[in-house]
């Protein structure tokens, strides 16, 4: 294989950027970049740091997104080698951000290497990398406010792959067109402090809201469509009580999560879930937050062009899924881009011993380029 791919993840490896820390990972992606031509914008917001790098103005864009935090990667003696010293073993690559996702940054920016080196330009668009540290953390100063930014100034993205590793036996039999939506619930229910032995003098938030909670937990939200499955409702978190076994809690905290699909809007969810506890005459407070929104890429020019790119370098088409977590995806897609993820296999990601199949970074950077040749091919025979 070509070591480029190779010789540049573990550069990134390297670098123990721990979230939000970048630890000059964009610096040395930038440096690459603008060799190219790419205009460089460095975004710093509060304690994160995010590189906005575009190639041609006035075009559609075709973006690639990732990040270049990684999670702790705790006990380094759990390892079977430093977490941030990259090493080659039986044929994986092995790092904290092999897989998560400093494999797929450096398979990037290879692809786009090699695709202007064969595709000089004009092109019919524009090309851009949108990197952020903020994405294993609180994502609030990463891509979140990075969009925010180009939306003040009506930069829009039209087309863009994230880099997630969406792969789950092998590299490219699935791709994520879309996620669910996440809004968690921090839940309140308030009542009378007392004695156990004098119920008559306190009331229970527990047995108060235990029927509100089970019907709660037993109502079908919506039955899916195509491409989601039923939005999910799951109590995440419990508490009441002082600790000792002879007093009647005063209050009564839960935090509950629901992953939805695009059949309900968040509104509507927080509607059917303040009736159901005022149908329960509870004493409540509910705080609502909106994690991200559901979203999703039907098939069209970006998914044409990633299912013939996979075909022509793995052999298949993949799998398109909507499962699994939240991504950065949620933040760029509401501005009207289609989204899609793909990325190397996810088996190693956030886990000791994280990894990635060397094969896989070339084969990844085959199917980055192809990519882009195919949406170049699409874009001219329009």
């Amino acid at each position: 294989m070509s070591s480029e791919t190779l010789s540049l993840a573990k550069q990134l490896i390297s670098r123990p950027s721990i979230t939000p820390a970048d630890e000059g990972c964009q610096q040395l992606l930038g440096e690459r970049l603008a060799a190219l031509g790419f205009e460089l914008e460095t975004l710093v917001f509060e304690d994160t740091t995010n590189l906005w790098a575009r190639l041609g103005r006035g075009k559609p864009v075709f973006c690639f997104a990732g990040h270049t935090d990684v999670v702790p990667p705790g006990d380094p003696s759990d390892w079977s080698s430093p977490p941030f010293e990259p090493t080659i073993k039986d044929g994986y690559l092995f790092g904290r951000g092999a897989a998560d996702m400093k494999g797929s940054l450096a398979a990037m920016i290879v692809a786009v290497e090699a695709f202007l080196e064969h595709n000089p330009q004009p092109l019919p668009f524009d090309l851009a990398f949108l990197i952020t540290s903020d994405e294993e953390g609180p994502f609030i100063n990463g891509t979140k406010r990075v969009i925010e930014t180009l939306e003040a100034r009506d930069e829009k993205i039209t087309w863009c792959i994230v880099g997630e590793p969406s792969s789950t036996e092998r590299l490219g039999d699935v791709v994520k067109n879309g996620r669910r939506g996440s809004l968690t619930g921090d839940l309140a229910v308030h009542g009378v402090q007392g004695h156990v032995a004098y119920p008559h003098l306190a009331k229970n938030p527990v047995h108060d809201a235990a029927a509100a909670l089970h019907q709660l937990a037993q109502q079908r939200w919506d039955d899916g469509n195509e491409y989601f499955p039923p939005t999910t409702f799951q109590i995440s978190n419990i508490h009441a009580g002082t600790g000792a076994g002879n007093v009647i809690p005063g209050r009564l905290d839960v935090q509950f999560n629901f992953r939805f699909s695009t059949e309900l809007t968040a509104q509507q969810l927080k509607q059917q879930v303040e009736a159901i506890l005022t149908e329960h005459n509870l004493d409540y407070h509910l705080n609502w937050t909106l994690n991200g929104p559901p979203f999703l890429t039907e098939p069209d020019i970006l998914v044409d062009a990633v299912q013939t790119a996979l075909t022509r370098c793995c052999g298949e088409p993949a799998q398109l899924s909507t499962a699994g977590g939240t991504s950065d995806g949620r933040f760029i897609a509401p501005t009207g881009a289609q989204v899609i993820e793909l990325g190397p296999v996810n088996a190693t990601i956030h886990k000791v011993n994280e990894c990635v199949r060397v094969s896989d970074l070339e084969q990844l950077t085959e199917v980055y380029q192809a990519t882009l040749e195919e949406l170049l091919s699409l874009c001219q025979s329009n």
